[in-house]
């Protein structure tokens, strides 16, 4: 038996809303889980598992009429969802009323349910949010059905107040396989007993390294689960990088540095930096234009003038940078009181050239 595992869409957000590429980030959301059901088809499994929050919000009707589309493409899969936190099931819900397609089942009983797959020699434990937190371990004590068949167990939860879980409880439960959401990081367990994919598409600037689903094939005769694959799927990531500055350095000469950091990896990804090092006092970066033309959803400077400190205290020992000095200057010191000691000694370096 050949399966999908997946969860953590967010199908409707606006990732990095405030920036230019927003849209284009929730239009990646939507494309990239296009194709994971067409990496369905193409690897001809079994079933495609959700684990939750495949919608951010409440669905409007517009969206369950666009993926049941997309399920119907993939009529030979058997597509089991079950709700998250973000999409959990609600009174007014429009999930409540829809008609899938016969090849879709959405587990939407709030208590523990499964759906045996005869044909298949499967069955499918799970059950969806209606609340908003989950704090108590549902799934502790949990046993799969007394039959020889591949047991799959679909959950979403993992921290202290949505669905806590226990891993090494899960591991010996004796479920062939749970399906877990909610957590962004893709892990893999031991004997490929649990995974998390992740989240499809990289939602925000923590989410780093690379995304996508997972791939899975269980015996059916001994009912465990011989191979789990991650296969990145995201369109973009989120990329860490830090660049080192010498008292050397120019505007310029950083600015070209940063677009060949961004060109070596790929303009498509969004980028964090932060500028580290000792600067010419003379120098303030000014990176807004670079930032402006590219995807940068952070750039922190974090670089530090090279005052000689010694130089300026024997220059002044009597006025009030020398007392500045004085004051702030110890040998061992915290970001914060290097920063007031360097703005400080800017400052004041500022008001007397223009005095003088």
């Amino acid at each position: 038996m050949k399966f999908i595992h997946t969860a953590d869409i967010h199908w409707g957000m606006n990732p990095d809303r405030d920036k230019p590429w927003s849209r284009d980030r929730a239009q990646a959301i939507k494309d990239t889980f296009a194709e994971a059901v067409r990496q369905a088809k193409a690897r001809d499994v079994d079933f495609l598992f959700i684990a939750g929050d495949l919608f951010h919000r409440q669905p409007l009707l517009r969206d369950l009429k666009e993926l049941n589309y997309l399920f119907s493409t993939i009529p030979g899969v058997q597509v089991v969802v079950i709700s998250g936190n973000h999409d959990r099931i609600r009174p007014n819900s429009a999930l409540k009323s829809f008609q899938w397609r016969p090849n879709v089942t959405w587990i939407m009983e709030e208590k523990l349910t499964t759906v045996v797959y005869e044909e298949k020699n499967v069955d499918v434990t799970g059950f969806s949010y209606h609340t908003a937190e989950i704090r108590e371990e549902r799934l502790s004590g949990i046993r799969p059905p007394d039959a020889p068949r591949i047991h799959i167990l679909l959950a979403h939860g993992g921290d202290d107040t949505h669905l806590p879980i226990n891993k090494n409880k899960l591991s010996q439960s004796g479920f062939s396989y749970a399906a877990l959401g909610h957590i962004h990081k893709p892990e893999i367990g031991a004997d490929n007993r649990y995974a998390y994919p992740g989240s499809l598409e990289p939602l925000d600037k923590t989410e780093t390294g690379r995304h996508g689903i997972i791939l899975g094939e269980a015996d059916p005769s001994t009912g465990q689960v011989t191979r789990l694959e991650f296969l990145p799927l995201s369109q973009a990531r989120y990329i860490p990088l830090i660049v080192h500055v010498t008292t050397a350095t120019t505007n310029g000469e950083l600015s070209a540095r940063i677009m060949d950091e961004i060109n070596k990896r790929g303009s498509e990804h969004i980028y964090r930096f932060r500028i580290r090092g000792k600067r010419d006092p003379d120098i303030t970066f000014d990176l807004s234009p670079l930032a402006q033309r590219m995807q940068i959803i952070e750039l922190i400077d974090e670089s530090e003038p090279q005052y000689d400190f010694s130089r300026l205290f024997a220059q002044h020992p009597g006025d009030m940078i020398g007392f500045y000095i004085r004051a702030l200057q110890k040998d061992e010191m915290s970001q914060i009181e290097k920063k007031a000691l360097y703005y400080g000694i800017d400052a004041l370096l500022s008001t007397m050239d223009e005095r003088t």
